[in-house]
């Protein structure tokens, strides 16, 4: 089964930028299927990770980033693939 794990953050004010970086350059201590990194309006960064997993097993996760580089506290959304598609 491939799990999609996403992660989602808006950047503090001008800050956009400097959390698209952070983002990326984070590590996982295990390497996904794939790892995809998105951005949009408002300083919005998207982080999907796809891995070969039961949909509840324990996987890594991007970590919060400092408080002041966010407006908000991430969020983050579990998916598992649909046979057939």
């Amino acid at each position: 089964m491939t799990v999609a794990l996403m992660w989602e953050a808006r950047a503090a004010e001008g800050r956009g930028e400097e959390l698209l970086a952070w983002a990326r350059q984070q590590e996982l201590p295990e390497r996904p299927v794939r790892r995809e990194t998105f951005r949009a309006p408002q300083d919005r960064v998207l982080v999907i990770t796809w891995w070969d997993a039961a949909y509840d097993a324990e996987l890594p996760e991007l970590p919060e980033p400092d408080g002041e580089l966010v407006m908000r506290a991430v969020h983050r959304w579990r998916f598992e693939s649909v046979p057939g598609d």
